[in-house]
């Protein structure tokens, strides 16, 4: 899977755009022989900072600021001029910190081995503590004022209306959930240890778990670490991926006891603090900044076990088109078909830009000049941070991308999903101001999956052969497989361990691992073997450390699936709709923005629909088999 866009929030009052280092689901391939040529990252951050003694001018001027930020406490309600005062201060302050801190994250991301970089973002990290400490005053003091004088304020001034009126509505509509200035204070102090879990997770698997290294039947040793093992899962012999995951996990599960106790610990603090705000459940707490119903959540999980039958059935196609006699975990990868064509860099940019002309000139435009500047470092190498990301927090800069590229189709779907990422930021930041362009996490893969859809479709015309066809029909069908399907189970695992923290069960790497063992049984199928080793693979998905994010993507596939099919079949109008959920950015609540567009993800109807669409590709892949 594709690991997404980082960004955030600061501040309380008002949408203040940060990123927050939100992990994700690891993915990438290897394209080791440019990446020893290149000998380091691509990208340009001079654009952020020219050199390392202005970044940290800039941070000592952040922190600074701090307590002048603190001294606005009380006067938000002398009147709407003083509170659009102390607001814009923050917001200017929270900007120039959201520039700092990508600057940090990403020269950190380079090199994970560098312990000065490491050490610069931790920095950051504390920062964000004290800034959060610094303004944690400013949402008790709002709801002090009453909803009455909060609106009196916001009609009287404009910059109120236009920049934060948005974000103080919300926090009128947290009161229940919103503790006084001294709670605020010590709640946002916590954030930074409540974020060792996640941090104990990357080192570990970053630089302290011995990865293997195997030789494969064709000669090749490789390193498997997570770069590794996701370049060679899909190898064409199996008993190389068996080796693979066999490695991998193997190696993986004798640190179980370790990752488990991290994630417990994550859990922990997840429970701790939606206590804390008097929240019913973790649930509840995380899907309240975007007010996304419970009811999403749940249907989605819901429809998705209706819809496993289907998923099944392409199992049993996989197994039929690989000639094998039954079905592993290390069955899953290899394409339906192979195909040996290899797109270059330019090949994917090229073909990318040709594939989203259906989102029209201007879009096609701004991508094309996006992407031929330095914003993106797309290949592997030592000590680089695996995976893929689009940060697009810097704003009135642009974003920056990080990839993990391999000259094949799935280094091209990973190379226009992310930038599917970096247009949503580009269009956002080009209608709204720095307070609401940052969209929330519910809509964030929406761009992403519409243009790999897209993608996909317009590969499917261009093919020749049958062989073709198959080919990319396979990978459309693994593509909703791994988002959709493999998300939801996900996002249920997630539900499950949340559950057990909350009730007081036992948590433990082996209770973990437990559960996701029957989850992969149930969502893999009666006539699909699971090894009990590769179970571990829960403590493989970093997502899992941002909590309640996994079911965002397939809610955004099978939005981004509606979307797609609704541009491709209707005209100027349609896609109007589309791009309008992209400039809103986080202007409203995401469920509202798209009901506006046309698409009510209250109902069961999108999940059904994504469900439908997967059966109608396996049965294209069945009726050109023959």
């Amino acid at each position: 899977m594709i690991e997404t866009d980082r960004r955030g929030a600061l501040g309380l009052a008002a949408a203040l755009p940060l990123a927050s280092g939100l992990p994700a689901l690891l993915a990438g391939t290897a394209h080791a022989a440019e990446a020893a040529a290149t000998g380091g990252a691509q990208w340009d951050l001079n654009d952020l900072y020219p050199t390392l003694d202005a970044w940290e001018t800039a941070r000592k001027q952040v922190a600074a600021a701090l307590p002048r930020l603190s001294a606005y406490k009380g006067t938000l309600g002398q009147s709407a001029g003083s509170m659009r005062k102390a607001l814009e201060d923050i917001s200017d302050v929270s900007r120039t910190f959201a520039r700092v801190y990508v600057y940090a994250s990403l020269r950190a991301d380079e090199d994970v081995r560098v312990s000065a970089n490491q050490e610069r973002n931790a920095q950051v990290m504390d920062l964000y503590a004290a800034f959060g400490e610094a303004t944690a005053w400013t949402a008790p003091e709002t709801l002090a004022l009453g909803r009455d004088k909060v609106e009196g304020f916001i009609a009287a001034d404009k910059a109120l209306q236009t920049r934060f009126a948005y974000g103080l509505r919300k926090t009128m509509r947290d009161a229940e959930h919103t503790l006084d200035a001294k709670g605020e204070a010590l709640l946002a102090a916590a954030s930074s240890p409540l974020s060792g879990p996640e941090t104990i997770r990357q080192q570990l698997f970053s630089s302290d778990i011995p990865w293997p290294e195997v030789t494969l039947s064709d000669g090749r040793k490789t390193r498997l670490d997570a770069q590794g093992y996701s370049l060679t899962r899909d190898a064409p012999n199996r008993a190389d991926r068996k080796t693979v995951m066999d490695g991998f996990f193997g190696e993986m599960g004798k640190f179980e006891s370790s990752l488990g106790a991290a994630m417990a610990a994550k859990l922990k603090g997840d429970v701790f603090e939606a206590r804390a705000r008097n929240y019913k459940s973790c649930l509840a707490m995380a899907l309240a900044p975007g007010a996304v119903p419970e009811g999403v959540y749940r249907t989605l999980v819901a429809e998705t076990n209706a819809g496993l039958p289907q998923l099944h059935r392409s199992f049993e196609l996989r197994r039929r088109m690989l000639n094998l006699p039954d079905m592993h975990y290390y069955d899953i990868y290899p394409p339906l078909v192979s195909m040996d064509r290899k797109f270059t860099l330019t090949d994917m940019r090229n073909i990318t830009l040709k594939a989203v002309e259906p989102l029209g000139p201007d879009y096609v435009k701004r991508l094309g000049a996006a992407t031929a500047a330095k914003w993106m470092d797309p290949w592997p190498r030592p000590g680089k941070r695996p995976g893929a990301y689009m940060n697009g927090s810097a704003y009135g800069v642009h974003p920056y991308l990080l990839l993990n590229l391999g000259e094949n189709y799935d280094g091209m779907t990973t190379y226009a999903h992310e930038w599917g990422h970096a247009m949503h930021s580009l269009l956002a930041d080009s209608v709204q101001p720095y307070e609401l362009s940052d969209y929330p996490i519910f809509t964030a893969e929406i761009a992403s999956t519409c243009n790999e859809v897209l993608l996909a479709h317009y590969m499917l015309e261009q093919a020749k052969t049958k062989e073709e066809k198959i080919y990319y029909l396979g990978m459309r069908l693994e593509g909703m497989r791994g988002t959709f399907f493999r998300q939801a189970m996900f996002a249920e695992f997630e539900l499950k361990m949340h559950e057990m923290a909350e009730a007081g069960d036992g948590l433990s790497g082996e209770s973990l691992t437990r559960v996701y063992l029957d989850l992969l049984k149930r969502y893999h199928g009666p006539n699909f073997v699971i090894d009990a080793p590769y179970a571990i693979e829960w403590a493989y998905i970093p997502h899992f450390y941002s909590t309640f994010y996994v079911y965002q993507y397939a809610t955004s596939i099978s939005a981004g699936t509606w979307f797609a099919q609704s541009i491709l079949n209707g005209g100027k109008a349609e896609r109007e709709l589309y791009l309008d959920v992209l400039r809103a950015g986080g202007s409203a609540d995401p469920v509202d923005i798209l009901k506006k567009a046309g698409l009510d993800m209250t109902t069961p109807d999108p999940y059904r629909a994504l469900v439908a669409d997967f059966k109608a590709t396996v049965d294209q892949i069945e009726a050109l088999l023959g």
